[in-house]
C-alpha cells in the first residue's frame, strides 16, 4: 500500500545566509509543530530526510549547464559575484552568494524531485517539502529568494515518472513568474497563480493577459488582486477561478506552491489575510485534489517571512489536513517552549487567534469590489475559463 503523505524534510534543508528571509525556523517549526499535533503517529504518513543535493549532471536536465557552472563558482568564491557580469545569472541582494549556496540550493532541488516522483510513480499519494517553494527561477537564471526552481523540478519529477498532464496551483503573494515560464508553452501543463497584483509587488508581472504560449493557449492563468484583498479575495479566487480552471483541464496530478506571505503580518507585501483562512484555503485546494487527482498533491511551502507567526502553523495546519489527522483543538503545549528556544519571543498560543484584525478585516471589505474587478478580468481574458 502507497503511503499517504511523504514528508520531505530535514531541519538543514534551505538557503542559509545570516539575512535570507526564507528563515530555516519557518519549516523547522512547522515539522515540529504538525509532529506535536500527532502527524507522525498515525499510519501512512512517513518522514523521509532531505536527499543530498542533486548531481549537477542531473540539474544541467533541467537548467543551463553555464548557470549551475556560475552558481558553483559564486558559491566557492562568493566575492566574484560583485563583478557586473554576474547579474545576466540573477545575482542581485535578494540572493547574494554565499559559500554553500549551490550545495543548499540543490538539496531543495532533490527534495522536490523526491517528492514528484513518489507521487508520480504511486510509491505515495501525497507529498509535501516544506523548506521548498521557489517560483521565480528560470532553467538560465536565479530569481527572488530562490537559486533552482524546485517547483519546476517537482513538476519535471513528475512528467519523467509517466504523469501527462498537471496542474499548478501558486497561492502565494507573488506571481509564480518563473514556474509560468518553464511551461509557458507546455500544453500539458497549467500554471494557475493568485498573487498580488504586479503593480505594486515583485516580480511585477502576473496579469490577466498573460494565459500561456502560441502552442499552449490557455496553459497559464492569472489572477492579479488588489493590496488589502484579505481573505474573501482568496476564498473567491479558489471559488471562481482556481478550482474551474483545474476541473475544465482534468489534470492528473496537482503540484502547489502554499506560500502564506499574504498574511496581514508579513513584512513583504500588502494582501492582509488572517489565520482563519488558512484551514479552508487547504481544504478547498485538497477537495480539488481529490475530486479531480484521486488526491494525488505534491505540495511545496514557499513564502512567508515572519518565521514565528503565521507560516509554522498555517504548514503544520496543511501537513495534518494533507494526512487526515484531526486538528487538536489547543496548541500543543511543547510548541511554546520549542519556539522560544529557537528566538521566537512571543510564540503564538494558539492556531488561529490572532490581535488586533479590526482595520485588516474593515480594509478587506473596502478592496472587494476591485476584487471583484480582478476576477472578471481574468474570467475574460481566460481561454480556459471564458
Amino acid at each position: 500500500m502507497s503511503t499517504r503523505l511523504a514528508v520531505v524534510h530535514s531541519d538543514d534543508l534551505g538557503m542559509a545566509y545570516a539575512d535570507h528571509p526564507a528563515d530555516r525556523r519557518r519549516h523547522q517549526l512547522a515539522v515540529a509543530l504538525a509532529g506535536q499535533a500527532g502527524l507522525f503517529d498515525v499510519p501512512g504518513v512517513a518522514l523521509m530526510p532531505g536527499p543530498p543535493a542533486m548531481p549537477e549532471a542531473d540539474l544541467s536536465t533541467m537548467f543551463a549547464p553555464a548557470f549551475i557552472r556560475a552558481i558553483k563558482t559564486f558559491s566557492a568564491r562568493p566575492i566574484l559575484a560583485a563583478a557586473p557580469e554576474a547579474r545576466q545569472w540573477g545575482v542581485t541582494p535578494d540572493v547574494h552568494p554565499y559559500a554553500a549556496m549551490h550545495e543548499d540550493s540543490a538539496r531543495l532541488a532533490a527534495a522536490a524531485w523526491q517528492a514528484g516522483s513518489l507521487v508520480g510513480t504511486g510509491a505515495a499519494t501525497s507529498a509535501i517539502v516544506p523548506a521548498g517553494g521557489a517560483h521565480h527561477g528560470l532553467p538560465h537564471r536565479m530569481n527572488g529568494f530562490g537559486v533552482y526552481n524546485d517547483t519546476a523540478v517537482a513538476i519535471i519529477a513528475l512528467r519523467a515518472a509517466g504523469v501527462g498532464r498537471l496542474a499548478y496551483i501558486d497561492l502565494d503573494v507573488h506571481h509564480g513568474d518563473g514556474t509560468q515560464g518553464f511551461f509557458w508553452n507546455d500544453p500539458a501543463v497549467l500554471t494557475v497563480s493568485v498573487h498580488e497584483s504586479g503593480r505594486y509587488l515583485f516580480p511585477n508581472s502576473g496579469f490577466p493577459e498573460e494565459t500561456g504560449g502560441p502552442d499552449a493557449p490557455g496553459s497559464a492563468v492569472n489572477l492579479a488582486l488588489p493590496p488589502e484583498a484579505g481573505d474573501n479575495a482568496y476564498r473567491a479566487a479558489m471559488s471562481q477561478v482556481v478550482v474551474p480552471a483545474v476541473r475544465a483541464f482534468a489534470p492528473e496530478v496537482i503540484v502547489a506552491q502554499c506560500g502564506v506571505d499574504h498574511h496581514h503580518a508579513d513584512p513583504l507585501s500588502h494582501l492582509r489575510t488572517t489565520m482563519d483562512l488558512y484551514p479552508e484555503l487547504w481544504e478547498a485546494l485538497l477537495r480539488v485534489a481529490g475530486e479531480e487527482c484521486g488526491g494525488r498533491i505534491v505540495a511545496l511551502a514557499g513564502g512567508g517571512y515572519d518565521p514565528c507567526n503565521a507560516p509554522p502553523r498555517a504548514w503544520a495546519m496543511l501537513m495534518l489536513q494533507m494526512a487526515g489527522v484531526p486538528r487538536p483543538h489547543d496548541m500543543p503545549a511543547a510548541f511554546a517552549p520549542l519556539a522560544a528556544s529557537r528566538g521566537c519571543t512571543d510564540p503564538a498560543a494558539h492556531w488561529l487567534a490572532e490581535p488586533d484584525l479590526i482595520e485588516v478585516r474593515a480594509r478587506s471589505a473596502e478592496a472587494m469590489p476591485a476584487v471583484e474587478q480582478a476576477i472578471a478580468d481574468t474570467l475574460r481574458e481566460s481561454p480556459l475559463l471564458g
